[in-house]
């Protein structure tokens, strides 16, 4: 549980710089130059995503469980799943109405993902995972958007082919990723 701690904190610390040191970015970029930033947050994210993995899988082979997911979260995980997955996807696709809509699609996208997969968590591990994920996703959805209205910032409308395309892929990656992926990378198959 240690190992998943460490690399929560240090990936969604990373993650939440510009949030709570956005002075502190400034100046380091300003004098060690962006690609030394770009080249430590990817290094110390990698880090940390190696620990969440790790630290995760150590601690689902001494479960400590909390609690017995009720049947319904299921279907409901599957579908707020389906839902974050198309909002990521959203995140790159240029053009398309999400991101216009809501602005950070990405971001709103891990939130869903985080929430869904918190519904049906039912170990301590779980609850540190995705709680850890939808309180930071929560907290850097509110800060994006007060930063995108203090700079009068708005999305150009969106189209509706790259919002297709968006809808399209994401729920082609949600069916591949739950049939096929989810089962041998995670360890837990949603759908059978």
């Amino acid at each position: 549980m240690t190992a998943l701690v460490i690399g929560l904190v240090l990936f969604l610390g990373l993650h939440s710089t510009r949030m709570v040191a956005d002075g502190a970015r400034s100046r380091f970029i300003a004098q060690r130059g962006l690609r030394a930033w770009r080249g430590l947050y990817s290094l110390g994210s990698a880090i940390g995503f190696v620990l969440i993995i790790w630290g995760f899988g150590q601690a689902r082979q001494a479960p400590l469980v909390l609690w017995s997911p009720p049947e319904w979260t299921r279907p409901l995980t599957s579908a707020l799943t389906l839902l974050g997955i198309v909002l990521i996807t959203a995140a790159y696709v240029p053009r398309n109405a999400l991101k216009a809509w809501v602005g950070h699609p990405m971001v709103l996208g891990v939130k869903v993902w985080a929430l869904a997969h918190l519904l049906i968590a039912s170990t301590l591990a779980g609850v540190l995972l995705f709680g850890g994920f939808l309180l930071w996703a929560v907290w850097c959805f509110a800060s994006l958007r007060a930063r995108d209205r203090a700079a009068g910032q708005r999305a150009a409308p969106g189209q509706l082919v790259p919002t297709a395309i968006a809808v399209v892929v994401g729920a082609v990656l949600w069916f591949v990723f739950g049939y096929w992926l989810h089962g041998p990378l995670i360890g837990v198959r949603p759908f059978g």
